[in-house]
């Protein structure tokens, strides 16, 4: 099987050509830039941009299945102020619009599609302790961020495509992955990297700052489980959307403490004006339990002390 990971010098796609690599798929890599903390493991890396159509058109030559994880995205503090939603919304959109007319004719048949918890209405995550994230609350639409609008314009895009052209389409909507090789700063890192930054750099006795009151509610999902749930996703019949996360929702005040806890030190958390995104999300994975017959299970402090570990090492 050859396989093109579009994004794979990304956090996500880093470690999906890892998993493929063992399983013994013979790998594409393509993304504008080589992945930051480790090489490729791909047979093939190349460099360029996937909004240029000639680009994705060399990627996608010979290939059987197209991981398309290619995105212009980031936590909320590049996402939620507003200040690069056009970029956001062009680059993103172009990427899977090129993804999918130039694989469809260079004769590509199977694609997947990385989508996002954030194409789930806003006003069903008003509640922190009551939040709604079925697949099926989709619609009627209503994105708190143009992040997630063009999330959910790509998603009808890829089911169109799969409908009017017969191509095997699988998509699946991630809610929070994180872990190790990924991004912990700079300004595009998520919540768990960016607090595990700010406890590894913390002096112990000190305070880190946390956006808001750290009351709204999120689940965490860790990144080998969010591979793992994409490979069922591909060795089965369904085609999505369907949820990929933990069903283990914590505040961020919690999560924070969790991070406290595992490196030993005595902080305090100082809470400053910062942008949220919606108060409450989890995971729902009823859906996944019924269509493939798993859903992710591992607690989020596994994965925040693996995490936790990573980054004060790169820090030190």
């Amino acid at each position: 099987m050859r396989a093109l990971v579009n994004g794979a010098g990304g956090f996500i796609g880093g470690h999906l050509v890892r998993d493929l690599k063992a399983k013994g798929y013979w790998i594409r890599g393509a993304d504008l830039v080589a992945h930051e903390y480790s090489p490729s493991l791909a047979d093939e890396f190349l460099l360029g941009d996937l909004r240029d159509p000639e680009f994705s058109r060399q990627v996608c030559e010979g290939i059987d299945v197209v991981y398309q994880l290619a995105a212009d995205m980031g936590g909320a503090g590049y996402i939620f102020t507003g200040d690069h939603d056009a970029a956001v919304m062009h680059n993103s959109a172009t990427i899977n619009l090129n993804a999918l007319e130039q694989g469809r004719l260079a004769g590509v048949k199977r694609f997947f599609y990385s989508s996002s918890a954030c194409i789930y209405p806003e006003y069903n995550q008003l509640d922190p302790d009551n939040p709604k994230c079925s697949e099926d609350s989709a619609y009627p639409a209503a994105p708190d961020s143009e992040y997630g609008w063009e999330k959910l314009f790509s998603e009808r895009l890829y089911l169109a495509y799969g409908r009017n052209y017969g191509l095997d389409v699988r998509i699946a909507r991630f809610h929070n992955v994180f872990g190790t090789e990924g991004a912990f700063s700079g300004g595009k890192e998520k919540a768990p990297a960016a607090i595990c930054r700010k406890v590894a750099e913390a002096p112990d006795g000190g305070e880190i700052e946390i956006w808001g009151d750290g009351k709204q509610t999120r689940s965490f999902l860790y990144v080998d489980e969010c591979v793992q749930g994409i490979n069922r996703l591909l060795e089965s019949d369904f085609p999505g959307p369907v949820n990929i996360g933990s069903e283990e929702r914590v505040t961020i005040n919690q999560m924070a403490e969790m991070v406290i806890g595992i490196s030993g030190k005595k902080l305090s958390l100082r809470h400053i004006p910062g942008p949220l995104g919606v108060r409450g999300r989890n995971s729902d994975n009823r859906l996944i339990r019924e269509k493939l017959e798993w859903a992710p299970s591992r607690p989020l402090v596994e994965g925040l002390e693996k995490t936790y570990r990573w980054i004060a090492a790169e820090t030190s």
